[in-house]
């Protein structure tokens, strides 16, 4: 079996449980981390992040074969399930945080990520804040994160909020679904 060059990139979409429940059950995603990026503390926590003082976001952090999956892909599934409008919130999660974001580790996803978010900005009548950066200080979120929504699938959050967001990827990009 052939090996693949693999890509990596980062997303923040509101709450990492969320946005993680997607993309493990998209194809050609071939690893998903909960994690904290481009922020300005050394080793954050949950706890520290969740003050909104670190700088750091939510995000998960993908790595994907391009041979499976392209990032335009990626990215029409990420602007499927958060909304890329609201600044520093998703739904009843509020903070910087929480804020839309695409961080890429490739030259060439910036340049993608650029024309897909003109392409966001002008099907949408209100502004896209997605803020679109290099990565930067990532940190792998706490072990208990990882997985939340495979393991705690009757957690009221995730049936209120990261549930609806698999439903919605499910019915639009049926294509793009795991076996």
């Amino acid at each position: 079996m052939a090996i693949h060059e693999t890509h990596t990139l980062v997303l923040g979409g509101g709450c990492f449980w969320c946005t993680e429940a997607v993309f493990v059950r998209v194809k050609g995603v071939l690893d998903v981390e909960s994690g904290y990026a481009n922020g300005h503390t050394e080793s954050p926590t949950y706890d520290d992040v969740c003050t909104g003082t670190t700088g750091y976001n939510e995000v998960v952090k993908l790595v994907y074969d391009p041979k499976q999956i392209e990032l335009r892909q990626l990215l029409e599934i990420f602007f499927l399930i958060h909304d890329p409008t609201t600044l520093n919130r998703q739904g009843h999660d509020v903070g910087t945080q929480y804020r839309s974001g695409i961080y890429f580790t490739r030259p060439d996803q910036e340049v993608v990520a650029r024309k897909v978010l003109a392409e966001v900005q002008q099907a949408l009548s209100s502004t896209v804040v997605t803020e679109l950066q290099p990565l930067g200080n990532y940190h792998a979120a706490e072990d208990y994160h990882q997985d939340f929504f495979e393991r705690h699938p009757g957690h009221g959050y995730c049936q209120a909020v990261a549930a609806p967001k698999v439903e919605k990827f499910r019915k639009t990009f049926s294509q793009w679904l795991r076996d």
